[in-house]
């Protein structure tokens, strides 16, 4: 039931319950004009676990980052480190290579433009990640950005 005090015009309904209903509404990669939307989606949800660990849906988060990804689109990178870094479960499920879907190079150059505490701590986790072998090969085609975009794909039902 909707708030009296607010017109009906500008009640937002949330439809997206869980990441098959994120997947089914948006399809791979999503369109260019969801991209707004799923952006606030991935907003919405990460400021609730920000707010509350309890409240944050882990698994609809990763799968919004996961259609960021696939739009490859280096602007999303902070969104994405947002939602990773929004609370311990996130840290542990939403893989550090999502934040790389326009490829870690780009990425990389693209956090050391960016002034602030926020871009500085998801690089220096990116190189150490990066140090760690987890970029190894990412932005070759058919390499690990490729890998996990199909990983991902097997999980969410969309390939055989």
């Amino acid at each position: 039931m909707p708030c009296t005090n607010v017109p009906e015009s500008q009640v937002r309904y949330v439809t997206i319950v869980n990441e098959t209903d994120i997947i089914e509404r948006f399809g791979v990669p999503p369109r260019h004009e969801d991209l707004p939307e799923i952006r606030h989606e991935l907003a919405v949800a990460t400021e609730l676990a920000h707010s509350d660990n309890d409240a944050g849906d882990t698994l609809v988060m990763k799968a919004l980052c996961f259609l960021l990804v696939t739009a490859g689109q280096v602007e999303d990178s902070i969104a994405i480190w947002r939602a990773k870094t929004a609370s311990f479960d996130a840290q542990c499920s939403i893989d550090v290579q999502l934040l790389c879907g326009a490829g870690f190079d780009e990425t990389r150059r693209y956090l050391e433009r960016i002034d602030s505490n926020e871009a500085r701590a998801a690089l220096s986790y990116l190189m150490e990640c990066d140090g760690a072998g987890d970029f190894e090969g990412h932005d070759e085609p058919g390499g690990r950005l490729a890998e996990l975009i199909a990983s991902y794909q097997r999980y969410y039902g969309l390939t055989e």
